[in-house]
């Protein structure tokens, strides 16, 4: 039996400071850093950050900053683009994260497409692999998609949650979760590390108990709304105690 472990998305502060600050300046907030310590304060287990290709949130100077400053495992989601791979190359996380990345979308639509994309993505992995970070895939609960991440020796797969968080109809939401768990045997039988993340909140999580073989969740557009009334660290704390429920 192992403990599931808690990712903590920081994006949206970072949204919130651009919505009024564009640049960096002795005053410019939410602080990041600030906000990435109370999330280890609460017993975030990792810090979760995605360098978008437009930069619409999260700035090169937070990562480097993060990487610097907080004692816990980052964890970079960016899409397959060389401007930012090069950053990232620089940077050094302990993970990387590919995701798929649209300008007109609000937030990560869907799973990385492994079977269009497999060549590039494979070659990507080993470059990244080289210098000593993990590589994760942010993919559909998809066996074929599954597959070919372990045959461009991924590290791990997240597993994306969306359709799963997004459905109403208990039918739906059942039908959902299976696949859940179904790709999480399919991945660890493949010897991939199986994460998970989208839409993941305090109303859901305990449904996600019945997947096996997780090791993190990775949560962030829930805690940063609920830490607006509660408090970052309060916010953690009280998923961490609903998560310390998991059996593997």
């Amino acid at each position: 039996m192992g403990t599931l472990k808690l990712g903590v998305n920081i994006d949206h502060v970072a949204t919130l400071r651009q919505a009024r600050y564009k640049g960096f300046s002795h005053n410019v907030e939410p602080d990041l850093i600030q906000a990435a310590n109370s999330a280890v304060k609460g017993g975030a287990d990792s810090i979760t950050v995605h360098l978008r290709e437009d930069r619409r949130h999260i700035q090169d100077k937070d990562v480097y900053d993060i990487r610097k400053l907080i004692d816990k495992p980052l964890n970079l989601e960016m899409a397959n683009v060389s401007s930012v791979l090069q950053e990232a190359l620089k940077i050094l996380p302990d993970y990387i994260c590919l995701v798929p990345e649209k300008r007109e979308e609000l937030t990560t639509e869907g799973g990385l497409d492994v079977v269009a994309n497999y060549n590039a993505l494979k070659e990507t992995t080993k470059i990244i692999q080289d210098k000593g970070i993990l590589v994760s895939y942010f993919i559909d609960p998809d066996f074929e998609q599954i597959k070919l991440a372990a045959d461009c020796k991924a590290d791990m797969i997240e597993l994306h949650t969306g359709k799963f968080a997004n459905a109403i109809d208990p039918s739906e939401v059942e039908c959902q979760l299976q696949r859940l768990i179904e790709s999480s045997n399919k991945a660890h039988a493949l010897d991939l590390i199986v994460n998970a993340g989208h839409g993941i909140n305090t109303a859901n999580v305990n449904l996600l108990f019945d997947v096996p073989h997780l090791n993190e969740l990775n949560v962030g557009h829930h805690l940063i709304s609920n830490s607006i009334i509660s408090g970052i660290e309060n916010s953690v704390k009280e998923f961490k105690k609903i998560m310390s429920q998991y059996n593997m």
